[in-house]
């Protein structure tokens, strides 16, 4: 099996763009990493090559347990991890691209622009490769390109300059692009997918790159390194649709191994949580858009469903799980399982990495605001045992956090809010 990482100097550099491209490619073969937390970009690469996207986070996880799940999900002919933001970005948390692909030895595929400079790109590459000796960046693709000469220009001062640095080729300026969010890529605009991917690599070398891939080889003996959790003789509901899609797939995975029986609800098509489920999931999504406010709106049957549930067993929810499970956001009316109102801003109040009271790792992103909030349980701190404010609250058997963990590393989370 092959894998290589793909990154770049920072974000919007067209990394997804490029990951996009080669999981068309590779379609039928592959299997699709993200590194870091995001949960849009594994959406958009489940969605090119049908074979579910997972997360690499040495931040939420350690570096055995990072390997380990690598190891598990890497079983197609070819891995590709798409990066987070610039190549040593996310080093201080100890997972950025360079952590990931160095700990999993796979290596690395820098995309570069080249737009308005050649010598300089050299430059800039040089740096790349010095600032850690140990790196894994192995070739270069020139982005915002115009001709085949700049091009040139470019690849020879890098073949010049650099022994043990290919150059894959290519990309053309002015490509089309996706449409964003507020929160990201726009899963609603697929169409242009495969015109994208095939403009992509028009002018880049696959056999060449197939070659840069490394060999890994999966292990079959390895240690599991998380706790074991005795097997749940129960049913649980997890909300996945459109609005809820915030799912890490491992989670669901893990969920399934441990669970006695596990369905998936979809809210958007108004179907209702049995009476026989012990715990509800609902993942983080969007909820307070007006698109997504619509899907949801009109749903009476899942929300009564949810309301008789709440009276007496568990529900465990993310970001716009919590934001469901309040009186509303602005005017859009939510469930009222819990005495809570929120607000959307205009700028995002959480990002990034976390700690809960705890120091249970996780992380955060959000732009909605509890409007006034006297029963608050968790505070939510970006550093260890540190200051912060108020992220989580809870109600009998109901929990609503705006932090997303990792849960097969936290099995603690699994007994006291699930069971």
């Amino acid at each position: 099996m092959k894998a290589l990482c793909i990154s770049a100097t920072a974000s919007n550099q067209g990394k997804t763009i490029l990951t996009t491209a080669l999981l068309y490619h590779y379609k039928k073969s592959v299997r699709p990493f993200k590194i870091g937390p995001d949960f849009i970009d594994p959406q958009f690469h489940t969605l090119i090559c049908a074979t579910p996207s997972v997360n690499l986070d040495t931040f939420m996880m350690n570096e055995i347990q990072v390997k380990w799940i690598f190891n598990k999900y890497s079983d197609k002919e070819i891995s590709i991890c798409e990066g987070v933001m610039g190549f040593y970005d996310g080093m201080d948390k100890d997972s950025s691209a360079y952590d990931i692909s160095k700990l999993l030895d796979i290596p690395s595929i820098l995309l570069l622009d080249g737009s308005s400079s050649y010598i300089t790109v050299s430059a800039v590459l040089k740096g790349l490769k010095t600032y850690k000796n140990d790196n894994t960046i192995k070739a270069v693709i020139l982005n915002n390109l115009s001709s085949d000469g700049h091009y040139e220009l470019i690849k020879n001062q890098i073949l010049k300059d650099f022994c043990d640095v290919s150059v894959l080729g290519w990309i053309k300026k002015d490509l089309p692009s996706l449409k964003e969010t507020h929160l990201g890529l726009d899963l609603k605009d697929s169409s242009k997918i495969e015109q994208i991917s095939k403009e992509v690599l028009t002018h880049i070398d696959i056999s060449l790159l197939d070659d840069i891939a490394n060999e890994f080889t999966r292990s079959k003996k390895e240690k599991y390194p998380f706790k074991r959790l005795e097997p749940i003789n129960k049913k649980i509901s997890i909300i996945k649709d459109e609005n809820f899609s915030f799912l890490y797939h491992d989670n669901a995975e893990f969920l399934k191994e441990v669970f006695r029986d596990v369905v998936f609800i979809d809210s958007t098509k108004d179907e209702t949580i049995s009476d026989d489920t012990d715990v509800v999931y609902i993942p983080g999504g969007y909820v307070e858009t007006d698109y997504n406010y619509k899907k949801i709106k009109n749903s009476l049957n899942f929300k009564n469903s949810l309301i008789a549930h709440a009276k007496t067993k568990h529900i465990y929810a993310e970001c716009a799980g919590l934001l469901y499970l309040g009186n509303a956001v602005d005017d859009k009316k939510m469930s009222g399982i819990l005495d809570l109102d929120f607000t959307l801003k205009d700028r995002f109040q959480r990002m990034g990495y976390y700690f809960n009271s705890k120091n249970i790792k996780g992380h955060s992103f959000h732009y909605t605001n509890i409007l006034k909030d006297t029963s608050g349980i968790d505070i939510l701190s970006k550093k260890e045992n540190g200051d912060g404010e108020i992220g989580s609250w809870e109600k009998n058997k109901v929990f609503g956090t705006y932090l997303h963990l990792m849960l097969r590393n936290n099995p603690e989370l699994i007994t006291r809010r699930f069971i």
